[in-house]
């Protein structure tokens, strides 16, 4: 495998001397130019994502109910563009996915069941500790909370919050679609599809920087809380909006919990659960066939470890 510059991505190299990679036999760019399209074209779908949300000027903080409805508008309108980025690459680097492009950015109905559930669980497993503190710290019982939770009139209210519209729905669907769904298939051709997955995040936290601004700007925070709480298709969207519900664990509220001993358990056993889990449970062969292995093997790598 070559290197790229000193960025330190991988470019797919050719398994057997006597195949090329499918860029190059259709006449387009080489593997290093690929890969710089495939940066750039990240770079430019995330520069978008933000701009779209300084379209409209306005001294009012983030929370503002007019200027998340001004956000709902520019967002949406720049995700759901942002397959083109993606069919531009495609043209620019003659790599031919040979599958559909909805199906490339995971939108399928093969393993949407185990999609959705299995990464959820995983999640809320990894937030055993927080879920145990939310119901040791909540003055109603279970059956009352799964009352207001399904009460017509509980969904009805969160559906004209627009904090809670933003945080649960319009976020993270967008979010996903731009940094995941759209960045993914660029970028695993050029750095693998296991790199890809942990670089797409790369993009998704330095695109948040935003919010450190805003927040000391309008005093809301101060600068070590906010870098503490900066870092942080259907399975990543739910999971998304969960973690978005549940916002940054509170470990110096458990630590001075009046129950504060099984509280900890509960934060140590749910991290040692989600290590154990997170590789059967993430296991590809639970979701079907992975179109992205397709789109590797069109670009050179037949062999990539995620898709034997």
């Amino acid at each position: 495998m070559a290197a790229l510059g000193g960025d330190g991505l991988r470019l797919l190299s050719v398994s057997r001397p006597e195949r090329q990679p499918e860029s190059t036999a259709l006449g387009g760019p080489g593997p290093g130019l690929c890969c710089w399209v495939s940066v750039f074209s990240c770079l430019s779908l995330a520069c978008s994502y933000v701009g779209s949300l300084y379209v409209w000027k306005s001294e009012l903080p983030r929370d503002h109910p007019a200027v998340i409805k001004r956000r709902f508008t520019s967002v949406l309108v720049v995700s759901s563009l942002s397959p083109l980025c993606v069919l531009l690459w495609r043209e620019l680097t003659g790599i031919q996915p040979g599958t559909s492009l909805l199906t490339l950015m995971g939108f399928r109905l093969e393993g949407i069941f185990p999609a959705a559930l299995l990464p959820l669980l995983l999640t809320m497993i990894l937030f055993l500790g927080p879920l145990m503190q939310l119901s040791m710290d909540c003055p109603c019982d279970l059956a009352d909370g799964l009352k207001v939770v399904l009460a017509p009139r509980s969904w009805a209210r969160c559906l004209t919050d627009m904090r809670w519209l933003r945080n649960q729905v319009i976020a993270p669907l967008t979010e996903e679609l731009v940094f995941r769904a759209c960045m993914l298939p660029m970028l695993a051709p050029c750095t693998g599809l296991g790199p890809a997955v942990f670089t797409c995040p790369l993009f998704f936290g330095v695109a948040h920087f935003h919010h450190i601004f805003e927040q000391l700007r309008f005093r809301q925070s101060s600068v070590g809380s906010i870098f503490l709480s900066a870092g942080h298709l259907i399975g990543p969207v739910l999971c998304h909006s969960f973690c978005n519900y549940m916002g940054f664990p509170a470990v110096c509220a458990a630590l001075e919990h009046p129950q504060r001993r099984p509280l900890l358990a509960g934060y140590a056993l749910g991290v040692g659960l989600f290590l154990l889990l997170l590789q059967p449970l993430t296991d590809p062969k639970l979701y079907g066939s992975l179109p992205l292995c397709v789109l590797l093997e069109r670009a050179g790598d037949s062999e990539a470890p995620l898709c034997s």
